[in-house]
């Protein structure tokens, strides 16, 4: 397969997506978090190496289109599956992280043949306690520094220089930041049909989780996604919050490559 030719953008369900590229050999499917850390993160680089990792922005992340009748990430995955099958990808592993966790999860539950190894990483998108029961932390309830004391075991790791980031950079991460907020609001970061699709799930599950992460809990929220999923593994990675891969990154790839 060729090399890498970076972003690029294909017309899938009459919307434009942005795909970027990296590497050669085996593609594989990288789908990223609500804040897109994962395509500045050294360990996707390190997978290029071995892989072609190709990394859409789904509709309304990054630049790709966010026509008006996208509604939840169950669409987002039906556009997603559309894109798999464009660019011929199928069967490809795949990794998703966070939001862009929940987003693989719907498209396994639809249509399981287009991965061959799955990979969710501190996904969101299901509830597992009653209506008054908080299992996932509302990020935009809380104030800033108490999300990020959740989200992050090294607060240092959580810093971003947003006044050195160019326009168009910051224009992004607002963008995601309202996406996220359109698509996951209410019902909050959560389908409230998606744990009762998770048996459907027919490919290889490994769910790698940050031991400290406070938005998702290993213990108990983990826990109970990988039990919801056929033969499904967790593994967690200590001295990591909501982002293992980025806090861990040799921790998190000792995990994911033992897996694809």
């Amino acid at each position: 397969m060729a090399a890498a030719k970076g972003k690029e953008f294909v017309t899938v369900s009459g919307m434009k997506v942005e795909v970027e590229r990296r590497g050669r050999g085996k593609p594989l499917l990288l789908i990223h978090g609500e804040e897109a850390l994962e395509t500045e993160a050294a360990f996707v680089d390190d997978l290029a190496k071995r892989y072609e990792v190709i990394i859409p922005s789904p509709p309304g992340y990054g630049n790709s289109e966010r026509p008006l009748w996208l509604t939840n990430p169950q669409d987002l995955a039906f556009v997603l599956l559309d894109l798999v099958a464009a660019l011929k990808l199928q069967p490809a592993a795949t990794v998703g992280f966070s939001v862009g966790g929940w987003i693989a999860a719907e498209m396994a539950t639809i249509e399981g043949s287009f991965t061959e190894k799955l990979v969710l990483v501190d996904p969101v998108g299901i509830k597992l306690g009653g209506p008054t029961d908080r299992d996932i932390a509302d990020v935009w309830l809380l104030n800033p520094a108490k999300v990020a004391a959740l989200k992050w075991h090294d607060q240092a790791k959580a810093k971003r220089d947003y006044a050195a980031m160019p326009e168009d950079k910051l224009t992004e991460i607002a963008r995601n930041s309202e996406t996220t907020a359109r698509f996951c609001w209410e019902p909050y970061m959560h389908n409230p049909k998606l744990k009762h699709r998770l048996h459907r799930i027919k490919a290889p599950t490994l769910l790698i989780w940050g031991e400290q992460d406070g938005i998702v809990k290993a213990d108990s929220y983990g826990k109970g996604y990988a039990e919801l999923i056929r033969g499904a593994k967790l593994a967690v990675v200590p001295n990591a919050g909501h982002l293992p891969h980025i806090e861990q990154p040799e921790a998190f790839m000792k995990v994911l490559n033992g897996f694809i």
